[in-house]
């Protein structure tokens, strides 16, 4: 005996009710502290706002998350292309401003490839004021594991990954993650 009328139609639906779901809470932020682990060092080229970093630095030299030990470190993760990441980028560019002073680098990955936005231009435009890098090749994306933008990654002072945030934050989130990285 088949089943009722319309028992399929309902099984499906279901069916489709918790792939959709599941879908959207892999859309929704998260917030993982990994494996306590050495940060990897990358070598970047410094594309906007070098100075901000102290004597001697210049756009056009790298940056070396190594230089940077001492500082707790925000690594924003993102792109010109990256609705969320345009939108993060003020936020981020306000904890750079109050953290600046108390031991805390922030610096921005750009991860735009040749052909798809100019970090710089994007920079000024946007009146950001923290020291932004260019991963054309996407090296330190991968180092990170970098699999979606916006991504930010906290760095200790001893140089150890304290935690990973994945898509949109807010002020107060991003003040907790560095406190926890103090």
């Amino acid at each position: 005996m088949e089943g009722a009328p319309g028992s399929n139609q309902t099984t499906l639906g279901a069916l489709g009710l918790v792939l959709l779901l599941l879908g959207g809470f892999a859309l929704l932020p998260r917030v993982f502290v990994p494996r306590v682990r050495e940060a990897p060092d990358f070598n970047l080229e410094l594309v906007a706002n070098a100075g901000s970093l102290g004597a001697g630095k210049t756009e056009g030299k790298t940056l070396s998350l190594s230089e940077l030990r001492g500082s707790a470190v925000l690594l924003d993760f993102w792109a010109t292309w990256c609705g969320p990441c345009r939108a993060e980028a003020p936020i981020v560019d306000q904890v750079s401003r109050r953290w600046r002073d108390k031991g805390v680098v922030v610096v921005g990955v750009n991860t735009d490839r040749e052909d798809q936005g100019d970090p710089r231009e994007f920079t000024r435009a946007h009146h950001l004021t923290y020291p932004m890098v260019q991963d054309r090749e996407g090296k330190a994306q991968e180092a990170f594991a970098v699999d979606s933008l916006p991504t930010l990654v906290v760095v200790s002072r001893s140089g150890k990954i304290t935690a990973v945030r994945t898509g949109m934050t807010d002020d107060a989130e991003l003040e907790r993650l560095i406190r926890q990285a103090l």
